[in-house]
């Protein structure tokens, strides 16, 4: 049985979770904000079903639960940051506060990251501008899951793509997307559900199409050959060479660029090297910030009052799903599926922390 839980008990439970690896309360409480806004917006993929992976990323080395993030390169406009193998989270933020502040200064601010983890929900970096009047980007690389275009298996990972961008009366323009067709924990949540996935999610060896999410799992364990598709399927007839493109020129920007490892080069038995990209621009530097907002306030008012196709009363603006999903879920709770609960009860014994949730 699902159980609903509030956003604030659940942040406490995963700060004092964070905190027996020896995390500082306040990275800690960063991991907390950054997996509970996961679950509030509906990305139950990306939420506290994951806490096991930072606390075990920690334990075992892999993630250095106190880093010497630090910048080795600087322009007015720029930075590199080295994670020093830290928590994913805690470096991106740090890393879009700079692109923000640097924006602040001189319009724009681009800042590159190598040596990181997963960091989480990519929106969750991209809307930090929003409170600033900018724009905001923000874009990592992965595991090695996507087969590009006439492969065989996968060579870059699900490499999502996020942008935010500020609106007046309206919500703003939030879009927050793999580059593959499902992103990895959309087959973690299936599997836990029990459903079968759709077929043009995920091929094995040969083009095979794969329906249980247990063998597309064991897929990405590199027990079975095959990989997700790119955004736009098998092939070139419905645009997978485009999704393909897309989801290398992250990896070009997010692992090349930055330094960081790339495609096969990302290794999670002992170090990842993730690499991201984040941006921020100032509005202002085209047009008043009030006529901005106005204006995009009309291109989204129009957008939505659009002829609606048969069986459809509504057009959605990218992020206005995650918007009503956080209005609801910060008043009813997030709902925690039981085998989600079940692992965290778990891992709160082997941490010896209280589960009281």
């Amino acid at each position: 049985m699902v159980k609903r839980v509030m956003a604030g008990p659940l942040k406490d439970f995963v700060v004092r979770m964070m905190t027996t690896v020896d995390v500082s309360a306040e990275d800690a409480a960063t991991v907390a904000d950054v997996l509970v806004a996961a679950d509030l917006r509906g990305i139950d993929s990306h939420g506290v079903a994951r806490l096991r992976r930072y606390v075990e990323g920690c334990k075992t080395g892999l993630m250095k639960p106190r880093p010497n993030i630090r910048i080795e390169h600087e322009g007015p406009c720029s930075a590199a940051l080295d994670g020093d193998s830290g928590l994913g989270k805690v470096i991106s933020r740090k890393a879009m506060g700079i692109a923000i502040a640097k924006a602040q200064a001189s319009g724009v601010g681009v800042v590159s990251v190598r040596n990181s983890n997963h960091y989480g929900i990519a929106a969750y970096y991209s809307m930090m501008a929003l409170e600033h009047d900018m724009i905001g980007l923000s874009m990592t690389n992965a595991r090695a899951r996507v087969a590009p275009t006439f492969a065989r298996t996968g060579f870059y990972g699900t490499n999502p793509i996020s942008v935010a961008i500020p609106a007046g009366e309206e919500r703003p323009y939030v879009l927050d997307m793999a580059t593959s067709v499902v992103p990895e924990g959309k087959l973690e949540v299936y599997n836990r559900l029990g459903k079968s996935m759709p077929e043009g999610w995920v091929v094995l060896e040969g083009d095979q199409p794969c329906l249980e999410p247990a063998q597309g799992l064991a897929m990405l364990r590199g027990e079975r050959m095959g990989g997700i598709l790119p955004l736009g399927g098998l092939g070139e007839s419905h645009g997978g060479h485009k999704g393909y493109g897309l989801g290398l020129m992250v990896d070009i920007l997010c692992g090349v660029m930055s330094g960081a490892n790339w495609g096969p080069k990302i290794n999670t038995v002992t170090s990842n090297n993730l690499g991201h990209f984040f941006a921020a621009m100032r509005v202002d530097l085209f047009q008043p910030v009030a006529e901005f907002k106005a204006e995009m306030d009309t291109m989204l008012r129009t957008l939505k009052a659009m002829p609606k196709a048969d069986g459809h009363d509504r057009i959605f603006v990218h992020g206005e799903k995650e918007y009503e999903a956080h209005d609801r879920r910060s008043v009813e709770g997030i709902p925690l599926n039981p085998r989600v609960l079940d692992d965290l009860a778990k891992l709160a014994n082997e941490q010896g922390v209280a589960f009281d949730l």
